[in-house]
């Protein structure tokens, strides 16, 4: 007996849901594959500087944190589509390639490093990633 939800209806569902909860938008940021053609440039003394990648909706929830460690302590929950859509431009096989090559990410105007990505599958597809940062 199947469940009856196939995993394209749970995506959208996934969707739906995060931006009924606030919708919010962060940046991932990567580092930029353009150099300078320069000697500077292939000496690695020009900075390439980074590359913002918008994903959305996303939601944000506060963690606690200790007296020790990272000041502020965010979990973010970012569709699995979003993320996806991402990937051919990029270059990249796998969410968990983008994850690792992300230098950080941005909500509001503040910068926060990723710790963790937990995926959240069902019937073997990824429909969230929550992705636990610290400033």
């Amino acid at each position: 007996m199947s469940s009856g939800i196939c995993g394209a209806a749970l995506v959208r569902a996934a969707n739906a849901m995060l931006t009924a909860l606030g919708g919010d938008e962060i940046w991932l940021l990567l580092p930029a594959m353009a150099m300078a053609s320069d000697s500077g440039g292939q000496l690695g003394l020009v900075d390439p500087g980074v590359q913002e990648l918008l994903v959305s909706p996303a939601v944000a929830r506060a963690l606690t944190t200790g007296n020790v460690g990272p000041r502020r302590r965010i979990e973010f929950t970012l569709p699995a589509s979003a993320i996806a859509a991402h990937l051919p431009e990029l270059g990249m096989g796998t969410a968990e390639d983008l994850f690792n090559a992300a230098l950080g990410l941005k909500y509001g105007s503040e910068l926060f490093h990723i710790e963790t990505v937990v995926t959240e599958n069902f019937a073997g597809t990824a429909y969230f990633y929550v992705v636990t940062a610290v400033e």
